[in-house]
């Protein structure tokens, strides 16, 4: 049994293991902390969704339904194999289970049958929800499965765990059938991952790279016209992803960052969930960080500075 980590250490860790990484805003102290513990953690639950689509999952996994408040998680790992932090803490993911499949967890030995719940698994695993429908025959990409592999397995090596540390929900609580794929293949992945004295290095793609700084300053050069030919390519790379989106004519992927991209941003900004008119959280089109990212997750690039 461990303390949990920080969440910089949580986010160190999965860098370490070559994870792309998205962060939802507020994520490090958005939790159920109040309802009960988190902690000691002994383990990793695995669990898929029953929904489809990326942006719809994180909000369902942030928000909760009704009688299940959110978070639902600490990660939401989509099918394009991004991690998408969700909350720190407890969460409400793998409810109560079976004591002697704790028991098994902390010993790092054979998992029993799961035939009781009487345990809090919130206290003790941390939880990663995997968009999936459930239903056996929604895919499980590759690209998916080697982000749980690493986000799996940088909590075992954090923590000193084997892959023996590493359940999903179905093991855990009777008449649960999450995740449909082979735990036990899940697990001799992560086992090979912690066998290596340094994780293994996968090549990174080759993906294009947006800078804020010089897209705000794209985006403030005519506030009210037009726009002007912008030489920052970033400009047309952020376009091609608004248009992608449905949010911008493509005969406005010019290079211009004028009202109609601002208006396509915004647009963008309020599916994200922002609307007020406070810093950082207006939807404004004026792009923010949180935003960008999310669209260069959705998209195929990456914002630096």
């Amino acid at each position: 049994m461990s303390t949990p980590l920080t969440a910089d250490q949580f986010l160190d860790a999965l860098r370490a293991e070559g994870a792309t990484v998205v962060e939802t805003g507020g994520w490090r102290t958005y939790n159920r902390n109040a309802k009960g513990p988190w902690g000691p953690v002994n383990g990793v639950m695995i669990h898929h969704t029953v929904t489809k689509g990326t942006d719809s999952t994180v909000r369902i996994v942030h928000d909760g339904y009704e009688g299940l408040p959110g978070p639902l998680c600490h990660v939401m790992i989509a099918k394009d194999g991004t991690i998408w932090t969700i909350g720190w803490g407890r969460t409400n993911h793998a409810g109560a289970g079976d004591p002697d499949v704790l028991a098994a967890v902390v010993a790092e030995r054979s998992l029993p049958p799961d035939r009781v719940a009487t345990v809090d698994g919130n206290a003790h695993f941390y939880g990663a929800e995997c968009e999936n429908l459930g239903d056996g025959s929604d895919p499980w990409p590759e690209a998916q499965l080697l982000a749980i592999e690493q986000f799996a397995a940088a909590l075992c090596r954090a923590h000193g765990w084997t892959a023996a540390s590493v359940i999903g929900h179905k093991e855990w609580q009777p008449g649960k059938s999450d995740p449909t794929f082979s735990m036990d293949g899940l697990r001799g992945r992560i086992a090979a991952r912690l066998g290596h004295g340094t994780p293994r290095q996968v090549p990174p793609p080759s993906r294009p790279q947006v800078s804020l700084s010089q897209l705000i300053a794209a985006a403030r050069s005519n506030p009210g016209m037009a726009g002007t030919p912008v030489t920052y390519a970033g400009v047309r790379t952020v376009e091609a992803a608004l248009v992608d989106e449905g949010l911008l004519a493509r005969t406005y992927l010019d290079g211009h960052y004028g009202t109609t991209t601002v208006s396509a941003m915004s647009a963008w900004q309020e599916r994200c969930g922002y609307s007020g008119r406070q810093p950082g959280q207006a939807a404004d089109g004026i792009p923010g960080r949180d935003s960008l990212t999310r669209l260069g997750a959705k998209h195929g690039f990456d914002v630096v500075d």
